[in-house]
């Protein structure tokens, strides 16, 4: 890696940050392993921009990985919070705000009746997995391979050797009796999902998946496989649990499950439902919700879990959403990123493709636009790893890691996407030539 440009500040920062926290981070793809590198330390973000502690600027498509749909330190967001944070920050007590969260979001969603505001992704779908064998009194669960639920024991595994096999921990300290009633199959195969089905149904709590997997590369699915999954999992009373985190607000409103016209039976929500602070969220029908405390047996709890600076957050990001044409402009601004981008790759007949859905893309190395298995996705990181620094010399930021997607959000406007479009086809031919 040779920069035209410092980052020596980052690199100290680092250096001290080892002494800390475990690989220096607090999250693990920050510490730049895939990318071998010093990871950027951010000093501040506004509109599409972000400034590393060097002072150096970068257009940025991370975006948080996903939360900033409406850019940086938005001037409604952060009179929000301001507002609501001169109260306070937490009281682990009611308070109207989020009422206020709640009724947005119900009020414009057919397809939950009722929601439970936690503080992250992960928080949400533990807690819907628990609901969901509380509600049914059954214990298996089917995930797919290729989707990502967050750091969650029962669901941190890996698929075995067979179609339809019982998950393996695929992490030190989650152990075999934990993840012994998840069954992994493979994406996009209804075969195996029926064959499945039929073995277990007496004993499966739910099916839980990302309707657009998008923590493994962009794993667009057949929506005859969604459909499928939906009329299977009715037809043999098994919980359909859509895991929304990424695409939830973000392709629509109500996510996937609007886009597609798929209503599961649980689903669950997070980073744009808080405006950039820590948040998550899980929803069903009243009937299935009743089941979480105090109201029912499933017990679920969390002292800063609607706290005011998130709640306050993501009412005034939701709102922004909620305007007419919205997400129509989100996705005509990312087709007119991507498809330059693209045209400009085939002319040059680099074995590159960006994938796109929604306000939603990914930087693909094999140009298979349908991925139905993790494992399918190119393994080999180094033409990644070189584009990444060529952009990041460039001055555009990405996620550091060739399975994150980017996003983008409303203040990258064409002006600034012109520009991106240039830098990114400078970087590629960097990385070709």
């Amino acid at each position: 890696m040779t920069l035209n440009k410092t980052i020596l500040k980052s690199v100290s920062l680092f250096k001290k940050a080892k002494e800390y926290f475990p690989g220096g981070v607090n999250s693990p793809v920050r510490a730049f392993k895939a990318v071998e590198g010093s990871p950027l330390f951010i000093r501040k973000g506004k509109g599409s921009f972000i400034w590393d502690e060097d002072n150096n600027k970068y257009i940025d498509f991370c975006c948080s990985y996903g939360p900033l749909i409406l850019g940086h330190s938005n001037t409604k967001v952060y009179s929000s919070i301001k507002k609501a944070t001169r109260n306070g920050t937490s009281f682990g007590a009611p308070t109207s705000l989020e009422n206020e969260l709640g009724n947005l979001i119900l009020s414009n969603n057919p397809f939950i009746e009722k929601i439970r505001f936690v503080n992250s992704g992960t928080e949400a779908v533990m807690s819907g997995i628990r609901l969901a064998r509380g509600y049914t009194g059954k214990n298996k669960i089917i995930k797919f391979e290729g989707c990502y639920h967050g750091h969650v024991d029962s669901l941190l595994v890996k698929s075995g050797s067979g179609l339809a096999t019982l998950g393996e921990s695929s992490s030190a300290g989650v152990t075999n009796g934990i993840v012994e009633d998840t069954i992994v199959l493979p994406l996009n195969n209804t075969e195996a999902l029926r064959k499945c089905i039929e073995e277990n149904k007496n004993d499966l709590a739910c099916i839980i998946i990302e309707p657009i997997p998008a923590n493994n590369g962009l794993l667009l699915q057949d929506k005859k496989f969604l459909f499928e999954l939906r009329k299977l999992s009715s037809e043999n009373n098994i919980l359909l649990f859509f895991d929304e985190v990424i695409s939830g607000f973000r392709v629509k409103f109500n996510g996937a499950a609007e886009l597609y016209n798929i209503k599961p039976d649980i689903i669950a929500y997070g980073k744009i439902i808080g405006g950039g602070l820590p948040v998550g969220a899980y929803g069903a029908k009243k009937e299935i919700m009743s089941f979480i405390s105090p109201e029912g047996p499933v017990y679920q709890a969390g002292t800063l879990s609607g706290n005011p600076a998130a709640m306050s957050a993501g009412i005034a990001q939701l709102k922004e959403c909620l305007r007419p044409g919205f997400y129509e402009d989100q996705e005509i601004r990312t087709k007119f990123f991507v498809e330059k981008i693209n045209s400009f790759a085939k002319s040059k007949s680099y074995n590159f493709e960006l994938i796109t859905i929604g306000s939603i893309f990914w930087i693909s190395f094999n140009k298979e636009k349908t991925i139905k298995r993790a494992d399918e996705v190119n393994s080999d990181m180094n033409m990644f790893k070189s584009l990444f620094w060529a952009l990041i010399d460039e001055g555009v930021y990405i996620g550091p890691s060739g399975y994150e997607v980017g996003f983008i959000s409303q203040s990258h406007t064409k002006k600034i996407l012109n520009k991106a479009v240039k830098k990114f086809c400078r970087a590629l031919d960097k990385i070709y030539n």
